[in-house]
């Protein structure tokens, strides 16, 4: 009988070093990104930079399809919680417009500024805010970190008010970090700061999720092997909390690829996102 451990856990979720020309990403996102931003501006069908709180990083890009829109996307970057913010992943709002669907991807104030639980209240905030301008149902997504405060958001400990949640179809988290236990072994923790009492409150698998909730869990099948044993285990634990959940494994893309379907309307990523 073979056993396995991990030993090491920079390695287990380190995810560019394990692809070919891994290091072109995230930058290989920024020029798709502005183009995505400054054609739908010069389309009217922009709104950049919108207040969603007092703090510097407090803003969203609201996109926004032809016609009326038939409910919001939210969508939360990931740079494990210590990276990025919005302006790197506009374009993969274009499958969900295409749709006819408004798109929201905020900023938030990273670590060690704030911390997860922190960032999870502005998440709500954006949220709420996006919400605000857009009517009809709303579908939140994330990659990797944004995974993980897409599924937080579907809690019974949710920072989001009732009205908000009751309005929420459905949450596809992508690549998602749903335990952050193993978080607090990385060095990153000197950063982030997460300890035993928060990853308690922050971590979705350790959480009941609300009624009648929706959660698809999606990865890559060329990813790092935690990521695809987080992304069954969200899945798995809400089953049987009573969720309706799927969990799904994409054949061949990495930890990056893995976010491509959602610039095609017509991909199984984008369509399951937006399903009814």
């Amino acid at each position: 009988m073979s056993y396995f451990k991990v030993v090491d856990w920079e390695s287990a979720y380190t995810n560019g070093a394990y692809i070919v020309d891994g290091d072109r990403w995230p930058s290989a996102w920024v020029e798709p990104a502005k183009t995505l931003r400054d054609n739908l501006l010069a389309a009217g069908r922009a709104k950049l930079d919108v207040a969603y709180g007092p703090a510097q990083r407090n803003r969203l890009d609201l996109f926004l399809p032809e016609g009326q829109p038939k409910g919001l996307v939210v969508f939360v970057h990931g740079g494990y919680w210590l990276q990025l913010d919005k302006s790197y992943w506009s374009h993969f709002a274009a499958g969900s417009i295409a749709a006819g669907y408004a798109v929201a991807i905020p900023s938030y104030t990273l670590c060690p500024e704030n911390r997860i639980t922190g960032i999870g209240k502005e998440i709500a905030a954006a949220i709420t805010a996006a919400a605000a301008s857009v009517d009809g149902p709303i579908v939140l997504t994330g990659h990797s970190a944004g995974g993980q405060l897409a599924a937080r958001m579907m809690t019974t400990t949710s920072p989001l008010d009732g009205t908000i949640l009751r309005r929420i179809r459905h949450v596809l988290a992508i690549s998602g970090v749903h335990d952050l236990r193993p978080i607090m072994k990385r060095k990153m923790n000197k950063e982030l700061r997460i300890d035993a009492a928060e990853a308690q409150t922050e971590s979705p698998v350790l959480l009941e999720p609300v009624d009648a909730i929706r959660l698809t869990c999606w990865v890559g099948g060329a990813e790092r092997a935690e990521f695809i044993r987080q992304n069954a285990l969200l899945a798995n634990i809400w089953t049987g909390l009573g969720a309706a959940t799927e969990a799904v494994i994409e054949p061949d893309k990495h930890h990056y690829s893995v976010l491509d379907g959602l610039m095609d309307v017509g991909h199984s990523l984008t369509r399951t996102l937006l399903a009814e």
